[in-house]
């Protein structure tokens, strides 16, 4: 690929810059550059090496090329990789080992590859890559070396909503669900949208696709920044709060960054934001003056309140009060998943449906169709009244709605298996896990899961549970455990009928719910 080829905002090769985009040839509209480096200007600056910057503009779908993905089996990845081959864009990849995801891609023709190899770069026209890519990759090595393009997930991804009108789900917690219920509530009201989400969403057949509508839904992550490269129609905030620091360095530029993200709205766009969370509804406060803003949540000056919320078989009932046209209107929400959270992220899909002009009972019957999102308080299965559901969540707050959820359903006991994701967090929100981990009956604390940092022998999954407020023993409080294989042993020996198990975080300790699941079995044997 020569230069007059190369995608928008696709260095030739040499160091990223590391601050804002200016006014550039890259840059056509000099103004918006300005704009925009103005906007992300303090913002935490990518590193030197990183394939991404703050605020470009849209790369367009047809100058991709030949696309290769490095870690293509990952949630995020596979999406953009599934919608972008569905546009007609010719897709590679690799991971690290091979997996359920590789296979999924390979069944939809994507020449997808378990193991790295610089040999891979031959005929490729652009790379992506996410920030959990390490400089060293051979195949990044090799794609700077021949001067390939590398993008970042986060520009592919919007390369993939070229000519359609984006609604981006961007929030602490919430993403992805809010996300799925979203396309769902779409889909439900006959617009077939487009979607790229963290997770494989019921009814719809994995977590992408490019669908025959004129929208697309995004989970618009924020862990990295590079959600600013989004510009959305409808722009969803589900709540603000300090994570991913290890990034950011501090709770300040964690808003700082939504701010960006909203301050780079369109003119005909909307900020859709809860009104019940202090940093979301914050960033409403700052932006109503110069954006449209529409508020949702339980609070009395939301624009869509919810109100009446009781438990309705495994999910709830609510009523959504609201003005349409000038008229004041309700709309009663059923929903079959559980929680108080889950309202509120229905909630923000419905009231991102009211922007887009639809009918509030269609949207309502599109939510009440919703079933859930992989890995989001997902049912595994069930032995003798045991109940084993599985998380993502990885943050307190997370936590803390993930054990309420299982408390809703659970006629006996919640008994949790929490892997802590990252010695950064893990060492910030030691104390906030202890205290929501202290909600279920037992919570077994495994090992840190490193995920993209370097080990560290000072935090430890101990370094959690010595904040616990609660005594430790067999059968109740807080432990520590060495290993997924006693985790699986002791849940398994506690459990009894009536009882919830959830194995929770962002690691693999998805894999333990059939381990435990067969060891129940098992001990029904015995």
């Amino acid at each position: 690929m020569d230069a007059s080829t190369r995608p928008e905002g696709a260095e030739p090769r040499g160091p990223v810059p590391s601050g804002p985009v200016g006014p550039s040839a890259e840059h056509p509209d000099a103004e918006l550059a300005r704009r925009e480096a103005a906007l992300t200007d303090g913002l935490p600056a990518p590193a030197a090496d990183a394939p991404y910057r703050h605020g470009i503009t849209r790369i367009p779908l047809d100058r991709l090329g030949t696309t290769h993905f490095v870690g293509i089996g990952g949630a995020g990845m596979s999406a953009v990789a599934r919608v972008l081959a569905a546009r007609g864009v010719p897709v590679t990849g690799s991971d690290a080992k091979d997996s359920a995801s590789l296979e999924s891609l390979r069944e939809m023709g994507i020449d997808a590859r378990a193991g790295h190899d610089a040999a891979r770069l031959d005929g490729v026209d652009t790379l992506v890559v996410s920030s959990a890519i390490r400089a060293d990759n051979p195949e990044l090595m090799a794609a700077r070396a021949l001067g390939v393009p590398v993008l970042h997930r986060s520009m592919a991804l919007d390369a993939a909503t070229d000519g359609l009108d984006t609604l981006a789900v961007a929030g602490t917690h919430g993403k992805t669900t809010t996300t799925s219920m979203l396309a769902v509530m779409l889909d439900a009201a006959g617009d077939e949208p487009s979607f790229a989400a963290g997770g494989d969403v019921a009814g719809l057949g994995g977590n992408a696709r490019f669908g025959a509508g004129r929208h697309f839904v995004l989970e618009a992550d924020e862990s990295d920044g590079s959600y600013v490269n989004y510009r959305p129609r409808v722009a969803i905030v589900t709540n603000i709060e300090p994570d991913h620091l290890d990034f950011y360095g501090s709770d300040e530029a964690v808003h700082r960054s939504f701010d960006t993200f909203v301050s780079l709205l369109g003119r005909e766009s909307a900020l859709v934001a809860c009104a019940d969370d202090e940093g979301s509804s914050a960033l409403a406060e700052r932006h109503r003056a110069t954006a449209h803003v529409r508020t949702y949540g339980y609070s009395e000056d939301a624009d869509i309140r919810i109100t009446g919320t009781e438990p309705f078989g495994p999910g709830t009932r609510s009523v959504l009060a609201f003005s349409l046209d000038g008229q004041e209107a309700e709309q009663e929400l059923v929903l079959t998943v559980p929680g108080q959270h889950n309202v509120l992220n229905a909630a923000g899909a419905f009231a991102a449906g009211l922007e887009l002009g639809l009918d509030p009972e269609r949207c309502a019957q599109g939510l009440a169709a919703f079933r859930g999102a992989s890995r989001r308080f997902e049912l595994k299965g069930e032995h003798e009244g045991v109940r084993v559901y599985d998380d993502y969540a990885h943050h307190p707050t997370e936590v803390r709605a993930a054990i309420a959820g299982a408390r809703h359903g659970a006629e006996g006991r919640v008994l949790a298996v929490f892997q802590p994701h990252l010695y950064s967090r893990t060492e910030a929100f030691a104390r906030e896990f202890a205290e929501a981990l202290d909600a279920a009956d037992l919570a077994l604390v495994l090992p840190v899961y490193r995920a993209r940092e370097d080990e560290r022998d000072d935090i430890t999954n101990r370094t959690i549970t010595d904040f616990s407020s609660r005594g430790a023993d067999e059968r109740g409080g807080q432990l520590p455990v060495d290993s997924a294989d006693d985790a699986v042993l002791r849940l398994a020996d506690a459990a009894r009928a009536g009882d919830v198990i959830l194995t929770i975080g962002a690691g693999d300790v998805t894999e333990l719910g059939p381990r435990i699941l067969h060891a129940l079995r098992l001990r029904g044997g015995r």
